[in-house]
């Protein structure tokens, strides 16, 4: 009788740790999305915050998009439209939410999203999910709301915003996993900030002749133009990571990774604000490490019981 030859299931377990190293590190980046969000909306529309997002992230892409043979061939072209629409409006969504909620009401609104991912991803992707990961998806989500333990304000009709973001961000990280086994990360998200910031354009035009107030641009002053190269610079590279992560490993297998944002939010508002998490907001971060913990053990446990 033949030996099984390892070297599959070895392949499928360090294809999975990479996505999940990848997701890790984009998921502690992305929340100083928010941070200078939050700040500049204090006197910027949303809709124009949103679109500085995406126009930086492709002008600083641009010339490595250049320098790549190939780097401007597109794969499937409704696919990249498609990321970008959906990345606007996902953004758009959350940047106006922030505006109206506090940020942890906001973020724990938007936290549904790895439980709509999770369900996407067998959808529309067919992954197969067990029950295990299932749970972990859950126990990770209770993590969160300890964590931010969000005020009635959720309740509210605003509490829209950011339910239409997470579902809009869950379906823009599904067409990322299609197209991501096709096309380079920079030109995936080269494209994603040219269809965004032209989804945005169109809408901040709209806006302006209709006199709304989340869609009405305004000159920034010079530090809010630094604020917004920031912005765009921590977007680019963040999301290049979630297209590397989905790359390696199954959109369900990552979902709950996703959860680790409240980590750096939490730590960014110590930095920054010097708000020391108490005793609750550590057993919630506590929670969250451990939901990430097991998903990464099943992946290991996983891939060597496949056969070869």
């Amino acid at each position: 009788m033949p030996t099984p030859n390892p070297a599959p299931q070895a392949e499928a377990q360090q294809h999975s740790e990479t996505g999940i190293v990848f997701m890790v590190i984009a998921m502690l980046m992305l929340p100083g999305i928010d941070a200078i969000a939050k700040t500049l909306s204090s006197n910027l529309p949303s809709g124009q915050i949103a679109w500085s997002r995406f126009f930086f992230q492709s002008l600083l892409l641009l010339p490595l998009v250049l320098r790549q043979s190939g780097g401007l061939h597109m794969r499937r072209p409704w696919l990249h439209v498609a990321r970008g629409t959906l990345i606007a409006a996902a953004t758009l969504f959350f940047f106006s939410a922030l505006k109206y909620l506090p940020l942890a009401d906001t973020i724990s609104i938007f936290f549904v999203e790895p439980l709509i991912l999770t369900l996407l991803s067998v959808l529309f992707l067919k992954e197969k999910i067990g029950w295990r990961r299932v749970l972990a998806v859950l126990v990770g989500f209770i993590g969160a709301l300890i964590v931010i333990r969000p005020g009635y304000t959720v309740f509210g009709a605003v509490a829209l915003l950011p339910l239409c973001a997470a579902l809009s961000f869950a379906f823009y990280i599904i067409f990322t996993r299609q197209l991501a086994q096709l096309q380079g990360a920079v030109t995936m998200q080269f494209y994603a900030g040219i269809f965004g910031a032209a989804t945005m354009s169109v809408a901040l035009g709209v806006g302006a002749g209709l006199g709304f107030e989340v869609l009405n641009p305004i000159w920034p002053t010079p530090r809010e133009w630094l604020l917004m190269v920031a912005l765009g610079a921590i977007a680019t590279s963040g999301h290049i990571f979630v297209v590397q992560a989905l790359r390696y490993a199954p959109a369900n297998v990552l979902a709950p990774f996703q959860y680790l944002e409240i980590i750096s939010a939490t730590v960014l508002g110590l930095i920054f604000f010097g708000d020391f998490p108490d005793p609750i907001t550590w057993l919630g971060v506590a929670i969250i490490i451990g939901s990430g913990v097991f998903v990464f053990y099943r992946e290991r446990q996983s891939a060597r019981s496949r056969p070869a």
